[in-house]
Order: C-alpha cells, then structure tokens, then sequence
C-alpha cells in the first residue's frame, strides 16, 4: 500500500494541470442508445449513455465492447450500425428534447441498477429467436403507426 500516496499525487498534479476552460466549453449532450442485435442464435441487449458533444467513434466503441463480451466480428458492425442509426436520429431530435438525462454526480450506478445498464447475452433456439424476431418486428410496426398518427407540431 506504499504505491497510493505516490498515485494519489500523481492524480492531483494531473487534474491541476488540465486547463479547466474546457470542462466550460463541454456542453452536455448524452442520450441513451439501446442495443437489440441478434446475429445467429446469439442475442445482445444493452443500454449506455453515449456523448455526441464527443468525438466518439461508434466502430471503435463496438470493437471494444466485442472484445470484452468475446463476441465475434458480425457483432461489430451490427453494434455499430446501430448505433449510427440511432444517434443519427437522436441528433434530429436532440433540440426538441424537453427531459435532459440528469447530471452525472457519480460515476458508478447505483447495484439496484445494475440489470438495466448491463450487457445481456444470450444463445436462443432457433425457434426463440424467430419470436424474438416477429415480436421485435411487431413493436417497430407499432412504434411507426404511433409515429404517423400523432399530430404534427
């Protein structure tokens, strides 16, 4: 334990170093993106907070979380087309966003929350895969009926 002053200093050295009129200028721009990729028999479900006030490349976050989750390479570009899709739209409606997420105090979520803001993988049949399939498909339809129907502002 005689390592944590020398790392405890060499965080305050570093932090006091860093000019503090960026931290100003960074403007707050977090959505969730929820993933609900399937390649195969294997599914993954997962949610996170993405920045898009960031130079964040979508490629590379799905490079990395694939190499986490041991997940092969057809993952990649699925995670990341999601991704891209969706932060795309967020970026169309971001300005029309009347609830903001919450400014982050802690950098860890709470246990309680820990199911949702998780990664779920799992290997289904082929049979459960195609309900899986039809319900996703079943909800889109239903999500773009709601869509076209609700009045224009």
């Amino acid at each position: 334990m005689l390592f944590v002053p020398a790392i405890a200093q060499s965080i305050r050295q570093q932090v006091e170093a860093y000019p503090s009129d960026n931290l100003l200028e960074h403007s707050d721009q977090r959505v969730i993106v929820k993933l609900n990729v399937h390649v195969g028999n294997m599914s993954l479900v997962d949610q996170f907070e993405w920045d898009m006030a960031e130079d964040n490349s979508p490629e590379e976050f799905a490079r990395k979380l694939c190499a986490e989750l041991g997940l092969g390479g057809e993952f990649v570009s699925s995670i990341a087309y999601s991704i891209r899709g969706q932060m795309s739209w967020h970026k169309r409606t971001y300005a029309f966003s009347e609830s903001p997420l919450p400014v982050v105090e802690v950098a860890i979520r709470h246990q309680n929350e820990s199911d949702q803001w998780s990664p779920f993988l799992e290997t289904l049949t082929d049979a459960e895969m195609d309900k899986k399939i039809r319900d996703q498909d079943r909800n889109t339809r239903r999500m773009r009926r709601l869509a076209n129907t609700t009045t224009p502002w």
